[in-house]
């Protein structure tokens, strides 16, 4: 079973003609997934600042389907496809009133602040991440 959030699209994330500027569902995206990470019980302010475990995106692979506008609720749908000793697969499915405008399939590495080479998941963050564990489609 996916995460699931839905985020309206303001003013601010479209350029002059009401359509959705990309960056701004990069920033939207990282939103979601800060708020999936949530869901486990573990917030990334704990990851980063206690655990000092970074979450960076190593890969990401996009492909934009139909624009978005002004007003539009976009709901994401957050896939967990994979989830290695290190690294997170995601798929995640954007869509608006049904239709999919966008998806994303992108790869986060679990990380020390310290000397920034890949770091096992904490085993709550993998049990948490596992109860999203679905298949690839």
């Amino acid at each position: 079973m996916p995460f699931t959030q839905s985020k309206p699209l303001r003013f601010g994330d479209c350029d002059l003609t009401g359509i959705a500027y990309h960056p701004a569902y990069f920033s939207m995206l990282v939103d979601v997934n800060e708020a999936m990470f949530a869901s486990l019980g573990v917030t990334w302010k704990e990851l980063m600042f206690e655990r000092r475990i970074g979450l960076p995106t190593v890969t990401m692979n996009v492909e934009f389907k139909r624009p978005s506008t002004y007003g539009d609720v976009l709901d994401f749908a957050v896939h967990v496809r994979n989830v290695g000793r290190a690294s997170l697969d995601l798929e995640t499915v954007v869509t608006v009133r049904g239709e999919t405008i966008w998806t994303i399939r992108q790869r986060i590495v679990a990380t020390s602040l310290e000397d920034h080479k890949s770091t096992p998941w904490p085993d709550d963050v993998r049990e948490g991440l596992n109860r999203y564990l679905e298949p690839a489609a």
